[in-house]
This record gives structure tokens, sequence and C-alpha cells, in this order.
């Protein structure tokens, strides 16, 4: 793969902080564990020819033999432009080893940036004008949905309306911005920071012609070790060839995704989410877990008691705490112990969110293994309430659908078509984790603040547990709730962006929004 995949500028890969000798650093580490010196400093191990001599014969035994914690004390940060939100989806952010700090499209108006492939010229111009029709609906909807935003907004927070100014447009055009980009394609293009270990870039490497975006992935990872070779040299050496992982899917089968998709939505029957599996004896196992943490018998400390200990935020205020330090206390740890696994379907855009809660994670489907060739989107609350915005929107989208249509039929790869799908375009998964790390998601993500989908995805999760555990749902709820309990004040920790609802009051039942 090289440049020549793309029509639009080339992705922009800077390398913009690190550790200086990653190589070095990695065998100083292995050396270590056999020590009886002390610390071996990583300027030890290339001292002289004797000791590079040893250093790569390490490198190249413990890379062989599967012996990688070496290899994640080096990190690197760079700073990548131009990538499309696709690739983002599909490979920097569907593994849990990484950090990013990516570009809002809740919060930014998007300027219509796009990663375009290189087609014949009757293609290119159908997949332009696609995208530009993508982009113009994008800014007529902010428009036809602004008197909606304004009158929701000001009938939760009346007395703003009587201030003076235009302080609050923003927040008000911010929410019109969040359901407009549902149209915008999975081509758009964003800027963002993403660190990773040395570790990780190594397998990026091994695995960048796996999944829906092996192009652009091939070209950016391929750029990113250019840049940390640029830092080491030595880096290089642990290269090794990357797979060849096309096989997984190609095929394009619309009568196939079909019956799938409708299968899958069926379980659903509506719904965001649904509980499909979890652990047969959770709350005993749990209640049995914080009992053998703290050495108590069953008789002195019911389950019901030994629960409510651990995730009541009235007795254990590390609940309420913005630091999320759940991980590092004995007692939560025990949350670990219990498993839940759900069954969803949410758009692009907000899967796009979801899949950086990275420790409830999530089997994303290849993208060609799921299209059949007719509108498979979701629909934000408040389309419902404006007919004309609706209409804008479902003609977007069957345009789309009819374009990316015309082009497969062309003999277009789905690899390059379907950058035009659009944000909105349903993702159908499984999501597991334990409750410790449910917990932490679910507490964020019902807040009146979080993205529309999740939000009511986790409000029908917390009811389903409610139902079968109730004793562990008890006081899992919005963060102001539990902060309530734990006695932290302000109740709402999100200062300006509160979002107007005493949500603290409220059982989970009556957890209701509009924007």
């Amino acid at each position: 793969m090289s440049d020549s995949f793309f029509s639009s500028e080339l992705p922009e890969v800077k390398l913009v902080g690190a550790i200086s000798n990653p190589y070095d650093l990695s065998i100083a580490t292995a050396r270590t564990c056999y020590s009886g010196k002390g610390i071996i400093m990583p300027e030890e191990v290339s001292k002289d020819e004797k000791a590079k001599k040893l250093r790569d014969s390490i490198a190249e035994s413990t890379l062989e033999a599967g012996h990688l914690t070496t290899r994640q004390h080096a990190h690197f940060v760079f700073a990548l432009n131009r990538v499309s939100r696709s690739f983002i989806w599909s490979f920097l952010h569907s593994h849990p080893f990484y950090n990013s700090e990516q570009v809002s499209q809740r919060y930014v108006k998007v300027k219509g940036n796009f990663t375009v492939p290189c087609l014949l010229p009757s293609e290119q111009e159908l997949f332009e004008k696609t995208l530009h029709l993508q982009m113009k609906a994008y800014e007529e909807l902010i428009k036809l949905l602004m008197p909606a935003v304004t009158e929701e907004y000001y009938r939760i927070f009346p007395s703003r309306k009587k201030e003076k100014g235009d302080y609050w447009q923003k927040s008000i055009q911010k929410k019109a911005y969040e359901i407009a980009r549902y149209v915008l394609p999975v081509a758009t293009q964003a800027y963002l920071y993403h660190t990773v270990s040395a570790l990780t870039l190594l397998r990026y490497y091994k695995m960048m012609g796996c999944s829906d975006t092996p192009s652009e992935q091939t070209f950016v990872i391929r750029r990113m070790v250019e840049e940390v070779v640029k830092l080491d040299p030595d880096f290089k050496k642990e290269l090794s060839n990357s797979l060849d992982l096309k096989t997984e899917s190609e095929e394009v089968s619309f009568s196939k995704a079909k019956r799938f998709c409708k299968e899958f939505d069926a379980r659903l029957q509506g719904q965001y989410s649904i509980l499909v599996d979890s652990s047969q004896n959770a709350q005993v196992t749990l209640a049995q877990a914080v009992r053998a943490v703290l050495g108590k018998a069953k008789e002195d400390l019911t389950d019901k008691d030994a629960i409510d200990l651990v995730l009541n935020p009235s007795k254990n205020n590390l609940l309420g705490n913005t630091l999320n330090l759940m991980t590092l206390s004995k007692l939560t740890r025990t949350l670990f112990q219990v498993h839940f696994t759900f069954q969803k379907k949410i758009s692009h855009t907000a899967d796009s969110q979801d899949q950086r809660h990275r420790m409830t994670p999530g089997s994303r489907p290849l993208l060609s293994a799921h299209y059949f060739g007719e509108p498979d989107v979701i629909y934000p609350k408040l389309l419902g309430e404006v007919s004309s915005a609706k209409k804008c929107y479902d003609e977007v989208i069957e345009q789309t659908v009819e374009a990316v249509n015309t082009l497969l039929k062309s003999g277009v790869s789905f690899e390059k078509v379907h950058y035009l799908l659009p944000n909105s375009w349903g993702i159908r998964f499984h999501e597991s984790g334990d409750l410790l790390n449910w917990h932490h998601k679910w507490k964020l993500r019902t807040c009146y603040n979080a993205q529309e989908e999740i939000f009511y995805a986790s409000v029908q999760e917390l009811m389903e547990v409610q139902k079968k555990f109730p004793l562990i749902a008890a006081t899992i709820k919005a963060p102001c709730f539990i902060r309530k309990l734990a006695q932290e004040k302000p109740f709402c920790p999100e200062g300006d962006r509160y979002c107007g609802v005493p949500v603290w009051t409220l059982p989970i039942e009556r957890y209701q929004r509009l924007i």
C-alpha cells in the first residue's frame, strides 16, 4: 500500500514526544530482571561491542519467546492529522493499549475535510458529489434543528433566557452540531494526539493490513514507525513482517448480511442494549469476595450488607471521587469478580465514543459483513420532533446508500466505498466486562451530558441488571447521585455544563432527555 491510495491530502504524522532510546531501554529492563548487582541502566547495554552483541541477542530471543513487557516502558506521542474517523474507529481505538485526545464532532463544527480514495474519473465525481450532499445536509440540519434545540434548552434553563447577550448560544449550537453530525461520512477527517507504547507500535506494524481501512492504516503506521526509527534506528530491528489478513472479509453479500441483521435486531426488540449473559451467582460471588477481603464470616456480614459496603457511596465514598481510584482499593477490586455481556446496536458515531471505554471491550463488526444495500441508520430523538429535519436526514441517507450501491456495482472495493457511510450507520456488537469497569462506565454515561445513545444504552443496561441483581444495581446511577450519597459537593461536578436537571433525585426508570 502507498500514498497512491489517496486522492485527498495525505495523512500527517509527527512524533512530538518520546523516550529517546526505546530499544536500549527495553533490554536494560530485561537484564535488570536477572541482575544481582542492581538496576541496569540503558547506556550500559550499548557501551561497547560486546554489550551490543548481548543486547541484540536478548532482544531477539525475548521477542521471539513472547516476553514483551519490556517493550511497554517506552512510549511515543504522535500528532496525527487528516486521518479518517473510520480508521480511528476501526484500528486506532479498537484495542485497550493506547491513549488519545481527538477533536470532537459533538462540540466543534465540522469544516468538511474528508479522506478520498483514488477512483476512476466518473466514480470520483459520484464519490465527491455524495460528500458534498452530506456536508450540505449537515449545514441544513444545524439550521433546521436550532429552533427546537433552543426551545428545549430554555425550557430546562428558563433563567438563562433572561440573561443579556448570547452567552449560552454556543452551548445551544453544540447540541445542534451533535445531532447534525449523524449525516457526515466516516471519511470525515480528524486530528488527534495518540500515545502508544513501543509494544503497541510493534503490534500495529504486524496488524496494519487488517480490518476495514488497511490502505490508510498501512500508510499511517509506516509513517509512525519511520518517525521512531529517526529517533532510534535500532528500533527497526524489532519489526517483523505484517500479516496478510485481507481474507478476513472483502465479501459483500446483501442477502447474507440482511438475514444476520434482521435476526440480530429481532432479539433487541427496539432496545439499544440487552443483557445476554452474566455471572450466574453475581450477588453471592460479590458478597463472598467482600467477606474474603475483610476476613468476615457470613454470620458477621450478610450478603446484603457486604454488597452495600462496597457499592453504596455513603459507606464507600471512594465511589464519588472523580479520579477513579477503584482499581487501587482492595475492597472495590472485588467488583472484578462479576461479569456482564450485552448485545448492542448503536450508531457508528456513538460507538466511536463507546469504544473509548476500553475495559468493557466489544467485538465490533467488519463493516463489509453487515452491509446489505439499504439504509441502516440510527435516529436521534430530536429528529422525531422536527419533521423537516427528519425529511432532510432521510433524503441524504437514501442518496448516500444509492451512491454506495452504484460504486459497488461498478467494481469499486468496499474498502474505498465504505468511507461514504454516514456516522449514523448502525453498528451491531457484543460488549463484555467486569462490574468494576461497568460501574465506571454507567456512572459516567448516565449523566445527562453523555452522548444520547450511550446514555440510553447505559440506562437500559442498568435496568436489566436491576431486575436480575437488585442488590448490585441499587446504588449505581448518574455521577451526581453517587456524589450525593458520598457527600461530595457540588453533587454535579460539571460546573457550567450542568444539565439543568436534579438527576440525583430521580430513580433510573425516570431518566429521560431530548437533548
